[in-house]
């Protein structure tokens, strides 16, 4: 059974409906997800709610949820604008991670948002034996390539179903099955043709659907590479 490699079941959207959630998961072949965690305040019903489902997790800081007394020294920088983060802070924030990292050989999830030559230059700075995955990935072959070469995979989540996303199509469709990991980064980046609001791990049906047509492969092969690449990546 194939995983979602990012999921956040543990959030608020999932409260009423998570065990129903999971059983229709697991009816369309998909058997769990890796809960990626947001901050040190969200960590404790995090990891309550993987054991509860008996799911792996990851532990971790999104920019957005910056250490508190970090932000509130950058508030200066723009007063006006409280959802806004600094690159200084984010910077000092990843590379507080980064060095964990590769201290304890743990592997990586990054997101870089118009940021890549940015983080690549960063992560050059380490000895990262374990890699990580690029999260909801959308870069271009060459961006891709790069971040290969360093030794991480790439997330690719609903995007790949606009047809207007050609950069990442056309990327996803050169790229090595190594290369790949699939998500959907529920219950958000939900596809512009759902009904509904919240995204959510069964998406992941029509995500390999839709990485088999463009990589010229059947949906069983697709699921099996994609289910080894992330046992490999994060030891499950």
């Amino acid at each position: 059974m194939i995983f979602d490699s990012h999921a956040h079941l543990d959030f608020s959207e999932f409260d009423h409906d998570r065990r129903a959630l999971m059983a229709a998961m697991k009816a369309a072949g998909i058997g769990g997800a890796i809960i990626p965690g947001v901050s040190s305040e969200h960590w404790s019903k995090q990891k309550a709610i993987a054991h509860q489902l008996q799911l792996p997790y990851t532990l971790g800081i999104h920019p957005w949820y910056c250490p508190k007394t970090l932000i509130e020294c950058d508030q200066s920088l723009a007063p006006d604008n409280p959802a806004y983060v600094p690159w200084n802070l984010q910077y000092r924030v990843l590379d507080g991670q980064l060095a964990l990292a590769a201290e304890l050989k743990l592997p990586l999830i990054l997101h870089s948002v118009k940021s890549h030559n940015e983080l690549l230059g960063m992560l050059k700075q380490y000895s990262l034996p374990r890699g990580g995955v690029i999260h909801a990935f959308n870069g271009s072959y060459e961006t891709a390539i790069a971040y290969l070469e360093l030794g991480f995979k790439l997330g690719i989540g609903g995007l790949l179903l606009n047809k207007n996303a050609k950069k990442l199509r056309d990327t996803v469709s050169k790229l090595p099955l190594d290369a790949l990991l699939v998500e959907t980064d529920s219950p958000s980046m939900t596809p512009h043709f759902l009904p509904e609001k919240r995204n959510t791990p069964l998406t992941l049906v029509q995500i390999i659907a839709e990485m088999a047509n463009l990589q010229k492969n059947s949906n069983v092969l697709i699921s099996e590479h994609l289910q080894q690449n992330l046992m490999q990546l994060f030891e499950l």
